[in-house]
């Protein structure tokens, strides 16, 4: 026969794995409300007439709660929305390891990922933090891209926002021809927009003090730096840039 004391604990655990349900299942719903003011949005921006079918793309997402709702990943392939951003690592499948001592470079722009495994791995210097990690490989080894954080049990988890799961050429199939090619060679062409210039060449940063009409953006580029002047969304000067400017 259970103990008053037990019972009370046992009370505890329920009460407390009904608060994360809730608070789960609550999270899920905001997150496909959002989805659905956005599709909204898209709709009545139709209906107005804007001509920019970039408006309208609405990709999937995948709303990751925890580890287990994370692996969705490993059943498909993943691309990297916003290049020369995040670093990825060595990692051991053998020990479950990632050597987070030795970053191995930056995922590049639209990068196309395999993932097959998600992971927490927890690195030096932070505490009780772990890192979500997506393992992945490449030139037949094996690396580790964060992509979320765990502590206590409570994930927040980015991927949505790190990765498209479904192909940047179907979801902009309406870009010519001429633009997915320079896409494809890393290039800046006149007369792209910004999101067409950062599938290009990755990360921007816009100068301060930018509007509407007029805009410069510097890009890394993987370390071939490039300046772009954008008058009213399109590019229209462009430029190498200096290391570290």
């Amino acid at each position: 026969m259970l103990s008053p004391e037990t019972k009370k604990k046992i009370q505890l655990v329920l009460a407390l794995g009904i608060v994360l349900a809730a608070a789960r299942t609550a999270y899920i719903f905001y997150q496909r409300h959002e989805d659905y003011v956005a599709e909204e949005k898209q709709k009545q921006a139709q209906n107005a007439g804007y001509s920019d079918p970039d408006l309208y793309v609405n990709p999937k997402k995948l709303y990751p709660f925890d580890l287990q709702s994370a692996k969705q990943l490993t059943q498909q392939p993943a691309w990297v929305r916003e290049g020369y951003h995040y670093a990825y690592y060595p990692y051991d499948p053998a020990s479950k390891r990632v050597d987070f001592k030795h970053e191995t470079g930056l995922l590049g722009p639209i990068e196309e990922l395999h993932i097959t495994d998600v992971i927490t791995a927890m690195p030096p210097g932070v505490g009780e933090q772990k890192q979500v990690m997506a393992v992945f490989e490449k030139d037949g080894r094996d690396y580790a891209v964060p992509i979320g954080t765990e502590s206590d049990g409570e994930y927040k988890i980015y991927s949505d926002y790190i990765f498209f799961i479904q192909n940047p050429r179907d979801l902009y199939r309406h870009w010519s021809a001429n633009v997915w090619q320079a896409i494809e060679q890393h290039q800046v062409k006149p007369g792209m927009n910004e999101l067409q210039a950062s599938f290009a060449v990755g990360m921007g940063v816009p100068d301060p003090g930018g509007d509407s009409e007029e805009k410069t953006v510097r890009y890394a580029n993987g370390g071939k730096p490039l300046v772009v002047v954008f008058h009213d969304g399109k590019a229209a000067e462009i430029t190498a840039g200096t290391p570290g400017s």
